[in-house]
């Protein structure tokens, strides 16, 4: 009985762009800035791009709204992530680890920051500061499972 069999695979485009700044820790803010501040970009397209199609027509007017909400959506979470990215890499280096705790310790630094920056309340910075830790280290080890 004859047989057949199918067989693929199916990988994801993969964009690696390294801008050497001459030190780690900066090389790996930068890195983390671009990746996720441009998928914050690609983010508010996709989302524009469906509120434009719904509507059925384009203006210069939203046009120039969604470049800007480009700009201030990416400029936000790339930040978010540069400071992430760089207080994880600077408590590894401090504690010559690298765990979980790494990764919490820069959630709840990076929660507090940001929203200290916001302007926030004190009561309000804490809770950032637990929820970015929570959050954090929930992906650390949702990663450790994968």
């Amino acid at each position: 009985m004859p047989r057949s069999r199918f067989s693929g695979s199916l990988s994801t485009p993969k964009v690696d762009v390294a801008i050497d700044m001459g030190n780690p820790l900066l090389n790996l803010t930068v890195d983390g800035f671009l990746k996720i501040g441009t998928v914050a970009a690609t983010r508010v397209v996709a989302e524009d791009a469906y509120h434009v199609l719904r509507k059925g027509s384009i203006s210069r007017n939203s046009l120039e709204h969604t470049l800007k909400k480009m700009c201030k959506e990416g400029a936000y979470w790339g930040t978010v992530a540069g400071v992430y990215v760089g207080t994880e890499y600077g408590v590894e280096r401090i504690r010559g680890t690298s765990d979980w705790k790494n990764a919490m310790i820069g959630g709840a630094v990076t929660g507090a920051l940001i929203s200290a920056a916001s302007n926030n309340g004190r009561d309000k910075v804490v809770t950032d500061a637990i929820t970015g830790g929570a959050i954090a280290t929930a992906a650390v080890f949702l990663n450790y499972l994968t």
